[in-house]
């Protein structure tokens, strides 16, 4: 077989530059230490390389999250601390309230106690760096709280916590909800003792002039009241002497036996005046001192007071927008049973379509949101009359909610403390048993929205100790990627430059033997 020259010189040129390629690709790797440069020259090797370059960017984000996640929780437990310790003087000045002070002191104490209910719902409200609502849950642009017409306070965010993803496997909220803070403190306040007006043992009618009072009572454990005190109310408490009574429930069951003392106190004995009834707790205030002795059991007999829960109330309140000025300033259930069925659990929304009819949305409200019933300014809705001040007009809208009494938020609790401080009460035995309930119940209220503060913050510090130990097990995993990564795409120096130097002596050998060969010719051997 014959050779030509075209032949032998592309044939000779060709390994000659593959051998001058691998040299130079040989130095590239030593240069940047790279070993793979493109896929081509390891595809496996390099589709490895872009996972482990995901995760990598994948650890990035996660440790952005985290930052995050820190500084959101940090400023979240600054804001709950300085709740804690509003919380903690309000408390304070409850317990000076119901000391043996005068009306003035008392309108001081309610003074101070104005300013930290201003001050809670402020911080209740607070923003975070980038101007969003700590606490409204994923609502970030609407205020967690607002006040009512009628000095209560409603809530307006959602249920919904924001969670950031810290690893694979690991997704952290970076918020709490007021409502999970605020909204769950059980409400020790939500019963009644009222005055039911009858006859003395003489046959004269009996009036509530304080002689004898009892307490609104105070829950000592929801789970026996819920189970059990709803049953019998309202219950009977009357009274036949000035030291003793009889209990009923609703369908005259005589109950007195299942109290302490068996229906017999004694008024100057402490304690022997509370009444421990299937979880509440009502206390029997005799005010006889200035009643001669022999003349105090024919003034009390006679005397009567149910005792039952709270019934609902309806808090209402306009929407910014609204293009009227009318306001809802009275709400009164004139069908219970109505309103039991059909009012919403999350609350309400009028939607007016003419200047007296308007349709009735469960919140919360959304395009999509379908009437669940129309109602007139006349007649109501839902169970439910309504009383407006103005005139409404096409398009405005009111929030309505109900409060059932079960729990109390702390703002509504120091709202009706300082409201009944600022009543006088000097040498008024009615005024100052409203006062003492009032007291006795914020006491109570206080205590069990701290818990829930510290709860949150308990939740808070655990949070951020997750993310210390995800913090800690990321860097393990960015330094095992980091060493993978090195193992499979960066040059073994010592290999490559072993390597380079056998393609060099192959490009000098390739070199050497295209010269000789070149020069052969029948015309060297004439």
């Amino acid at each position: 077989m014959r050779i030509s020259t075209s032949q032998f010189f592309e044939s000779t040129s060709a390994t000659y530059q593959n051998n001058f390629s691998s040299v130079i690709k040989t130095q590239s790797q030593i240069d940047s230490g790279v070993r793979i440069q493109t896929a081509a020259d390891d595809p496996v090797g390099a589709a490895r390389l872009l996972q482990l370059q995901q995760q990598k960017d994948m650890l990035a984000q996660y440790s952005t999250n985290m930052n995050s996640i820190k500084s959101s929780l940090g400023a979240q437990e600054a804001v709950l601390d300085s709740i804690n310790n509003s919380l903690q003087k309000a408390s304070e000045l409850a317990l000076r309230a119901g000391g043996g002070i005068s009306d003035a002191d008392r309108g001081a104490i309610a003074n101070e106690l104005g300013s930290i209910e201003e001050q809670v719902f402020s911080l209740l409200n607070s923003k975070d760096a980038s101007g969003n609502y700590m606490f409204s849950g994923s609502k970030t642009d609407t205020p967690p709280y607002t006040r009512n017409n009628d000095g209560t306070y409603s809530y307006q965010g959602d249920d919904t916590q924001l969670n950031l993803k810290v690893s694979d496997t690991l997704t952290l909220a970076s918020s709490d909800t007021a409502r999970s803070i605020m909204e769950g403190a059980t409400n020790t306040g939500r019963t009644q003792a009222t005055f039911v007006p009858g006859v003395d043992a003489n046959g004269e009618p009996t009036v509530n002039d304080g002689k004898l009072s009892v307490s609104a009572g105070l829950v000592t454990s929801s789970a026996v009241f819920n189970k059990s005190f709803a049953e019998g109310q309202p219950y009977t408490l009357k009274f036949s002497s000035s030291t003793e009574y009889t209990l009923t429930d609703r369908d005259g069951n005589d109950l007195t036996s299942q109290v302490a003392g068996n229906g017999v106190f004694d008024p100057t004995k402490d304690g022997s005046q509370s009444i421990s009834l299937r979880g509440v707790s009502f206390d029997i205030t005799p005010n006889l001192k200035d009643v001669p002795a022999a003349e105090r059991d024919a003034l009390v007999a006679g005397r009567s007071f149910t005792l039952e829960a709270k019934a609902d109330t309806i808090n209402t309140s306009r929407t910014p927008g609204n293009g009227s000025t009318a306001q809802i300033t009275n709400s009164t259930v004139t069908d219970a049973q109505a309103y039991g069925d059909s009012f919403p659990s999350n609350g309400a929304v009028i939607k007016f379509t003419s200047a007296t009819e308007y349709e009735v949305y469960a919140q919360p409200l959304s395009a999509d949101s379908k009437s669940i019933a129309q109602g007139t300014v006349d007649g109501g809705a839902l169970g439910i009359k309504f009383d407006f001040a103005g005139a409404p007009q096409a398009g405005d809208q009111f929030v309505v909610n109900r409060n059932n009494h079960q729990s109390q938020n702390a703002l509504d609790t120091i709202s009706q403390l300082r409201k009944a401080l600022e009543i006088p009460s000097d040498k008024d035995p009615l005024a100052q048993q409203t006062q003492k309930d009032a007291i006795n119940s914020a006491i109570g209220n206080l205590k069990n929205a701290s818990a829930g503060v510290d709860s949150a913050r308990g939740s808070i510090g655990a949070r951020l100790k997750a993310v210390d130990i995800q913090a800690d097990e990321n860097i393990s995993l960015g330094l095992a990627n980091d060493s993978t990564t090195a193992a499979i795409g960066n040059t073994d120096m010592a290999g490559a430059s072993i390597e380079l130097a056998f393609q060099k002596a192959m490009l000098e050998a390739s070199q050497l033997a295209f010269v000789k060969i070149s020069q052969l010719s029948l015309f060297n051997q004439l």
